[in-house]
């Protein structure tokens, strides 16, 4: 589990494509620190298992991990490609501090920046959804984009036929992360708060 506050930006240096699957490699320094074969690193809010590393100095390193081909097309990762630069958390520990929301890794669906509004002090990002993912996205509730969590600010009318909601970037979240550097057109990996999802499922297996 992780908790949406992104520790660093990392980039990716090597992909390679295998029949079912892809090798990712990403250089980073911060997740590094600590990691052990098989732990969990959320990239881009897709949750992935440390394979191997190695050191590539300066105190950076090189991770690897495979991406299965149904995270390849249910994420952003499936068009992800040499240099592009990728939000990295480490998963949560007892200790660790939720400053954000509880975020599994498991991305929902992908969504689009649809608009930017810059703001003296922050930004509004206006962001697409798949409209099967409207019904768990409420004013001022959670949502993990590209791995970072988020409160949701506005939402589109009920009768739009392309689902939409807005959030607002402090300077921090903007410098931080890769969604500082996003563009309107570009893809971002979604995931709804998982406590909407299981409320759903317990309601509708009621009598």
């Amino acid at each position: 589990m992780f908790t949406g506050i992104v520790e660093e930006v990392g980039t990716l240096v090597v992909r390679e494509e295998q029949s079912d699957s892809a090798v990712l490699q990403i250089r980073a320094r911060t997740v590094l620190q600590d990691v052990s074969l098989g732990d969990s690193i959320s990239v881009n809010g897709v949750c992935l298992t440390v394979t191997g590393v190695q050191p590539d100095g300066d105190g950076a390193g090189i991770w690897s991990t495979d991406v299965m081909a149904e995270t390849l097309r249910r994420s952003s990762l499936g068009s992800a490609g040499t240099g592009d630069r990728v939000n990295l958390e480490r998963a949560v520990t007892p200790e660790t501090r939720l400053g954000g929301h509880m975020v599994q890794g498991h991305v929902d669906g992908v969504g689009r920046i649809l608009a930017r509004t810059p703001g003296e002090h922050w930004e509004v990002v206006r962001v697409a959804l798949p409209p099967e993912l409207a019904r768990y996205v409420v004013e001022k509730g959670s949502i993990a984009v590209d791995g970072v969590s988020l409160t949701v600010s506005a939402l589109s009318p009920a009768d739009q036929p392309e689902p939409w909601f807005e959030v607002s970037l402090i300077p921090t979240t903007l410098r931080d992360t890769t969604l500082g550097g996003r563009t309107p057109g570009d893809p971002v990996n979604l995931e709804v708060d998982v406590i909407a999802k299981y409320v759903e499922r317990l309601l509708g297996g009621r009598p």
